[in-house]
Parts: structure tokens; C-alpha cells; sequence
């Protein structure tokens, strides 16, 4: 499991989840970058995510839904913020609504993604803050932490399946 810790800081809102892959950062980059790579990890193992849109430039969108094993769907949003390939991104990570606009009363994280060489590989921290301490806690108790932890662990079985 690439997931070595998730740390929740009720101070500053945030949520902080640290991996480590056995791949090169440009690997792990193309997992953010890359629609089809993105749909294949983002989202639990049995919510799989759908990419609706893909303007991954500062100031672009991603828009996605996630089909649950009922087929019900749930819509994300993320409005980019700033890009440094392969390195570091930034987004707003909303919810969004039937139509893709950011869903009425759900809470937005702003979330920062670093990737830095680590032991041969790759260390990626994924910090998302949110603007209060209830938002913060809206997420986690609707499972952000399992969600996390099982959509970044699909990482893991697509490096393993390349590497076959």
C-alpha cells in the first residue's frame, strides 16, 4: 500500500496524505496529467471515476464524475490553480452538481500535490485545506480518508501491471 500516513490537522483545516511509488516523479506526474491515467486511480476501487472535461492548464478545469456499484453519480470539479511539471500542482477540489458546476453548500478544498524524488522513486504529499474546521470534518466523516487511501492505492496495481 503506497499510503504511509494521513494526518488530519484540525488547526489549519487540512488533511495531509503522504505515498511513496516505485516510480520516476515524470511516472507519477502523468497519473495527474493524463485523463485516461486519471481515471483509472481517481475515485475508491468501486467508484470509478469518468473524466467529462480536461483543460489542464493554470486557470483550466477537470471535471469528473464517479459512478457508484449502484450506478449512482457523483460529480467533482477542480479548478487549476498553478502547474510546475513535474512537480507541483494546485487546484480547487469541489463537488459539483448534475451539470458540472460546483455543487451548493459542499464543501471546496484548495489542494496542493508535490512530488519529489525519494529512495528511487517517488514521495507524493497531497494537502488539502479546507476553509473551516466543519468542512474539514463534512469530508472525513463522507469517507475522505478510505476514498484516499483506496483511489491511491490503484496506483500501485497500475505501476505493477506496466512493470509485468
Amino acid at each position: 500500500m503506497p499510503v504511509t500516513s494521513i494526518d488530519k490537522n484540525v488547526d489549519d483545516h487540512s488533511i495531509v496524505v503522504t505515498s511513496d511509488f516505485p516510480a520516476p516523479v515524470e511516472r507519477i506526474w502523468r497519473l495527474w496529467s493524463d485523463a485516461r491515467q486519471l481515471e483509472q486511480w481517481w475515485g475508491p476501487p468501486t467508484y470509478p471515476a469518468t473524466v467529462t472535461d480536461f483543460d489542464f492548464v493554470p486557470g483550466g478545469r477537470v471535471g469528473y464524475f464517479m459512478t457508484s456499484p449502484e450506478g449512482e453519480k457523483f460529480g467533482g470539479l477542480w479548478s487549476l490553480d498553478s502547474i510546475e511539471a513535474p512537480y507541483r500542482l494546485t487546484f480547487k477540489d469541489a463537488f459539483a452538481d448534475d451539470n458540472g458546476n460546483p455543487a451548493e453548500g459542499m464543501p471546496v478544498g484548495t489542494c496542493v500535490v508535490e512530488l519529489t524524488e525519494s529512495g528511487g522513486g517517488t514521495r507524493m504529499v497531497t494537502t488539502t485545506t479546507y476553509g473551516s474546521a466543519e468542512d474539514l470534518q463534512k469530508v472525513v466523516d463522507m469517507g475522505m480518508e478510505e476514498g484516499l487511501t483506496g483511489a491511491i492505492g490503484q496506483i500501485d496495481e497500475m505501476l505493477a501491471a506496466e512493470a509485468a
